[in-house]
C-alpha cells in the first residue's frame, strides 16, 4: 500500500494493542511514520496507565498526562516495530469518533486497532470500539485480533 499519511494506531495501553503494534510491524515497510493515538474521557477513561500508574479519573489533568504516558509508550514500542513514530492524545466520547478524529487531523492513511473479544450480553451493553470504527470511517482498517493458544492471531483489514 503506497501512502502520504501517517498509520494511525489506536493504543490503550492493553496488551492487545501492543500486539497489533507488533503485528502491523511485520506487516508494513520499515521506516513508515506513525501515530499513537490515546484517546480518553473522563471518569471512565478508556485506557490502561502505563507501569500501575494511579490516578484520579475526574482529573481531566492527571487524565490528560496518563494518556501521553499511555502513547509515549506505544510510540516506543512503534520505535522498536520498526516505524517512525509521534503521539497525539484526544479526549472525545465516544472513543471510536476521537480515533476517527485523530485520523482526519493528521492525514492518516490507515488505523490500526486491536479488537478486544466480548461476547454475549456484555458485548452488547458495552459496545465496540472496533465495530462503531469500521462503521464510521472511510479509512482502511487494520484489525488485528487477539492471539489464540497456539501463540497464532487472526488479521481481518477493511
Amino acid at each position: 500500500m503506497t501512502s502520504t499519511g501517517p498509520v494511525l494506531f489506536a493504543y490503550d495501553g492493553t496488551e492487545l494493542a501492543a500486539q497489533a503494534i507488533e503485528e502491523a510491524g511485520r506487516q508494513l515497510a520499515d521506516g513508515r511514520e506513525a501515530l499513537i493515538a490515546c484517546v480518553w474521557q473522563p471518569a471512565d477513561v478508556g485506557f490502561v496507565p502505563v507501569g500501575g500508574q494511579h490516578f484520579d479519573a475526574d482529573d481531566a489533568v492527571a487524565v490528560r498526562h496518563a494518556a501521553e504516558a499511555t502513547a509515549a509508550h506505544g510510540a516506543s514500542l512503534a520505535e522498536q516495530a520498526g516505524f517512525s513514530a509521534s503521539v497525539a492524545c484526544a479526549k472525545a466520547a465516544p472513543t471510536w469518533k476521537g480515533i476517527i478524529e485523530v485520523a482526519d487531523q493528521n492525514g492518516a492513511s490507515l488505523i490500526v486497532i486491536g479488537a478486544h473479544e466480548r461476547h454475549g450480553l456484555a458485548s452488547h451493553l458495552a459496545g465496540s470500539v472496533t465495530r462503531d470504527l469500521l462503521a464510521h470511517t472511510a479509512l482502511p482498517v487494520l484489525v488485528v485480533r487477539q492471539r489464540t493458544t497456539s501463540g497464532e492471531h487472526e488479521d481481518a483489514a477493511r
